[in-house]
């Protein structure tokens, strides 16, 4: 996940999904994942406090901001590159697994009122960010949600 100042994400040339200040949210998917989970980090996400307060302390979330989110599907963060220079994807669920719970993901982030903007499962996609900050937060759910 990373701070945004904006970021926009394209498919074709044709601009899919575009946010101001944010969160850009690279969403893997395991096979062993489920609804539960999706929900829960959806939580996590948007009450995840690394927006500065009057004080300059990281002490706000994206609500409290007004901020959006840009969620990409992203199944190359299970690439292992461990045997060989190729990288292997067998970390990553199949599409016909992945994509309900990213969809599910996006709804729950939805349903805790933040505005989200996604790019397109299973696309080619170009994004574009600005960082901000550079604040960038790894959330792996094997070991926030265990």
């Amino acid at each position: 996940m990373q701070r945004v100042a904006r970021a926009e994400v394209r498919v074709a040339g044709e601009r899919v999904g575009a946010i101001g200040r944010g969160f850009v949210v690279l969403l893997g998917v395991k096979p062993d994942d489920d609804e539960r989970l999706a929900d829960k980090l959806a939580q996590k996400v948007a009450k995840l406090r690394v927006f500065e307060d009057d004080a300059g302390k990281m002490n706000l979330s994206l609500g409290q901001v007004g901020g959006a989110c840009l969620v990409v599907s992203q199944f190359t963060l299970y690439g292992s590159v461990k045997d060989g220079n190729r990288p292997g994807f067998s970390y990553a669920a199949r599409p016909e697994v992945a994509e309900p719970l990213y969809e599910r993901f996006v709804a729950a982030l939805r349903a805790q009122g933040v505005p989200v903007e996604t790019g397109r499962f299973g696309a080619m996609m170009e994004v574009e960010l600005v960082n901000d900050g550079p604040t960038t937060i790894w959330i792996d759910s094997d070991e926030v949600f265990a």
